[in-house]
């Protein structure tokens, strides 16, 4: 990976222990640096940070008013969540509706990250399903976007239609021809950009409200989904959903495995996207509310910009060992 920079700082008493690198773009409505850190040519994986993107052809196909989809779908196809009930029964009955079930769904099987949802799978001896899998939402708008197009049931080839559509608009909205693919963790293709061009992409959503376009029209749905409907982007005490509710449902923001954060911010018509070089999400979390902080659309002094941007490190016994805090070249 190309020249990154210190970003994170973690402190043990008054010894600086250990330092989290990586790069940071923020990008305005033309698509210009405002500011960076690192290299903004690094090319990365986005992962799930991307799924507003690759929820666009559902909308700006026509497919999401076919099928009558709400705005919480909208939030779901957007959502790595944690297979709360709010998640699973939602994108159940969905496929349900498509007269699918589980086993139409072509991610895997993934342990639910809602405690009280995996304990109760576990005392009734029931199976992990599909449903479970974060990314559940994202791929029933595949399957939607599938039947739309009469396409053939297995939507994850890279040639399949639906495949087609996500990495058009991918290129088209990062300004960039991907230069590679890798298979996600819920087996879609994820495209790669570099993080100037993922940032460029979340300003055309902050900015899209203007435009009268299909793409822009579906852009502003899916980032307003986003704000509105934060708990199902991720799920009670995530940092996507305690940082959207912080700023008011004003800001829609996405991270993605392998320390990748991204913000849309429409007041300032800007995007932002941030990548740790070790994957940390302690680091990207930082980093992403610092940011936030940056542009005056996070109070810092929120206890939900505190926990995420400078938390406390405790030891097992609750006492205050050290504690994280950002670059100072990030304030």
């Amino acid at each position: 990976m190309p020249q990154a920079v210190n970003l994170v700082e973690v402190w043990r008493n008054d010894l600086l222990e250990c330092v989290h690198q990586g790069h940071a773009v923020i990008c305005d409505e033309s698509g210009q640096i405002v500011a960076s850190w690192g290299d903004p040519t690094a090319v990365i994986f986005p992962r799930s940070s991307c799924k507003m993107l690759q929820a666009l052809p559902l909308v700006e196909s026509g497919a999401a008013d076919a099928y009558h989809l709400s705005e919480q779908q909208l939030a779901l196809a957007c959502a790595s969540h944690q297979a709360s009930r709010i998640h699973v029964d939602p994108v159940t009955q969905w496929l349900a509706d498509l007269g699918l079930s589980d086993d139409d769904l072509r991610c895997g099987p993934q342990e639910p990250r809602d405690i009280d949802v995996r304990d109760t799978l576990i005392r009734a001896t029931a199976p992990v399903c599909r449903v479970h899998n974060n990314c559940s939402g994202k791929h029933a708008g595949f399957l939607t976007l599938t039947q739309h197009l009469k396409a053939g049931p297995e939507y994850c080839a890279l040639d399949h239609p639906v495949q087609q559509a996500c990495k058009t608009a991918f290129e088209e909205v990062t300004g960039e021809t991907s230069p590679t693919f890798g298979i996600d963790g819920c087996s879609a293709p994820n495209h790669a950009s570099s993080l100037h061009g993922l940032a460029r992409a979340m300003a055309y959503f902050a900015s899209a409200d203007d435009k009268t376009d299909l793409r822009a029209q579906a852009a502003v749905r899916l980032r307003n989904a986003m704000m509105t409907y934060p708990e199902l982007v991720a799920g009670e005490t995530r940092a996507c959903t305690d940082l959207m509710r912080a700023m008011h449902h004003k800001v829609a923001i996405k991270t993605g495995a392998e320390g990748v954060f991204v913000a849309i911010v429409p007041e300032r018509r800007m995007g932002i996207a941030v990548k740790i070089a070790d994957g940390a999400t302690r680091a990207s979390e930082a980093v992403i509310t610092a940011l936030l902080v940056r542009l005056g659309v996070l109070d810092p002094e929120h206890p939900t910009a505190i926990a995420r941007m400078r938390p406390d490190i405790r030891n097992w016994d609750g006492l205050v060992t050290g504690g994280l805090r950002p670059a100072k070249t990030l304030h």
